[in-house]
């Protein structure tokens, strides 16, 4: 019976000695995912920041409606600055709650489309630039930054499009995170995915399916070439997110989100991807 108890006792102890060690692992690598990607729950609209080692960076801030949402977060999670804010082009739905982030939060540069806006929202947006007396920088080409460790590269078209302008003026935005490769792609339509597709035509971990997810024949094109295993839509329950693009996403076994669900959070260790909705 003494030498059952003695057994026993080195089984439980060995028991605990490998929970402590499984523990201790995995709380080892969730502390290793200190890439992040948020979505705004911002319906049929781009609102999006990113942050790694407490440097942020928002591509896009959703409708004038949503700013409110987007100050508070920043507030619970401390934030005070954005290193970049990116405008990828004017519609109200990406440039919306601009003017009162940058009226409210330090911005280091702001990085735009080169296709003005005759609106509201786009004339808030210059004059609370000029208040912080900020010069934007319109992009054409590529533009390589920073963001911690992260490698992260803005395209802008090259000339302006006669067809849907706007969207086609969408800045296209990479970020590398060691071996985990993100890619979004504003509200670009068919002839901008095509341009794009001649100048990059790289595998992709991620993408955030252009234009709220409406179908435009170019999806195709652009999910055989770069083979994304993840994408988000960001769209309403009553716009985007049409059923021949999520049939495509299917037919390409991408895993898909849509911000109709509400917020998305998605976390990076360069090397795998959680996502949370």
């Amino acid at each position: 019976m003494k030498k059952e108890k003695i057994i026993f006792g080195i089984i439980l102890f060995l028991i605990v000695i490998i929970l402590v060690i499984g523990y201790s692992i995995s709380n080892k690598d969730s502390k290793n995912y200190d890439f992040k990607i948020y979505f705004f729950n911002a319906g049929k609209a781009d609102a999006i920041l990113l942050s790694k080692n407490n440097k942020y960076m928002m591509i896009d801030t959703g409708e004038e409606d949503l700013s409110n949402e987007i100050l508070k977060y920043f507030k619970e999670n401390n934030i005070t600055k954005l290193e970049y804010l990116i405008i990828t082009h004017f519609d109200k739905d990406h440039v919306g709650s601009a003017s009162t982030i940058i009226d409210n939060i330090e911005i280091g540069e702001v990085l735009q489309s080169n296709v003005p806006k005759d609106s509201d929202e786009y004339d808030n947006y210059i004059n609370s630039l000029a208040k912080k007396d900020i010069e934007p920088k319109t992009i054409s080409g590529d533009y390589s930054i920073n963001l911690d460790s992260l490698d992260i590269t803005i395209n802008g078209p090259e000339s302006i499009y006669s067809n849907n302008e706007s969207n086609n003026s969408s800045l296209i935005v990479k970020v590398i995170d060691n071996n985990n490769k993100f890619l979004f792609m504003g509200d670009a339509q068919n002839s901008r995915i095509k341009d794009y597709l001649k100048i990059d035509n790289s595998t992709y971990d991620f993408i955030k399916v252009p234009y709220h997810g409406n179908y435009q024949k170019r999806l195709d094109d652009i999910f055989e070439s770069i083979k994304p295993k993840y994408a988000v839509m960001t769209c309403s329950s009553s716009e985007g997110c049409e059923n021949e693009t999520i049939e495509l996403l299917n037919n390409y076994n991408i895993k898909y989100y849509s911000t109709k669900n509400g917020s998305i959070s998605i976390l990076s260790n360069g090397n795998s991807i959680k996502i949370n909705q």
